[in-house]
């Protein structure tokens, strides 16, 4: 198996959110280009969308962003990308974002972040892809959804092969230790019919 070469990276996309996140965000743009890693995000410019991929491109690496028509009218796309695809609907942003993704890293962000980071845990669970998914719980901002993902644990209704979906990460050097000692899947995505 060859070594992981692109990571897709959820994250917020709102221009208020909690500057404490800045840092590791940016952190991590620079940390992928440094390892020669591809970064595949959301396509847009705000929040820490936009950090996480000027970091990246800032420290030479290649990024790819996707984002939905109707998106770009709520959020500016960026222009300055290596790649950027506009697609008709979230659906296809989701997959297209899966498909180029060896990696998925769940930075701190809001309600899309989490549609997102439910859907390729349950898509892995389901073994639509066998690909390495990343909690960053960073200065422990996941706490609550770790508790909750324990809480249904407890009552039955999540199994132990479903908090096997993914792996907590605490620090960005904890993420990208992950990525680096992690092996691409030879498992493409499964089409999923809608």
């Amino acid at each position: 198996m060859s070594k992981i070469k692109s990571a897709c990276v959820y994250c917020g996309s709102s221009s208020t959110s909690d500057p404490a996140f800045d840092a590791p965000t940016i952190d991590l743009g620079q940390s992928l280009a440094k390892s020669g890693i591809t970064l595949v995000y959301g396509g847009g410019s705000p929040g820490l969308m936009g950090k996480v991929a000027n970091a990246c491109m800032d420290a030479g690496g290649a990024v790819i962003g996707i984002i939905p028509d109707h998106i770009l009218k709520l959020e500016v796309r960026h222009n300055q990308l290596t790649e950027l695809h506009v697609v008709d609907n979230m659906h296809t942003r989701k997959m297209m974002m899966a498909d180029k993704a060896d990696a998925f890293v769940i930075m701190p962000g809001g309600l899309g972040t989490l549609d997102e980071a439910f859907e390729i845990m349950t898509w892995k669970y389901l073994g639509v892809h066998n690909k390495p998914v990343i909690i960053a719980n960073i200065d422990g901002y996941w706490d609550p959804l770790i508790a909750l993902i324990q809480h249904m644990y407890a009552h039955k209704f999540v199994r132990e092969e479903h908090i096997n979906t993914y792996v907590e990460a605490k620090t960005v050097a904890e993420v990208m230790a992950i990525l680096e000692s992690s092996e691409k899947s030879t498992t493409p995505v499964q089409t999923q019919k809608i």
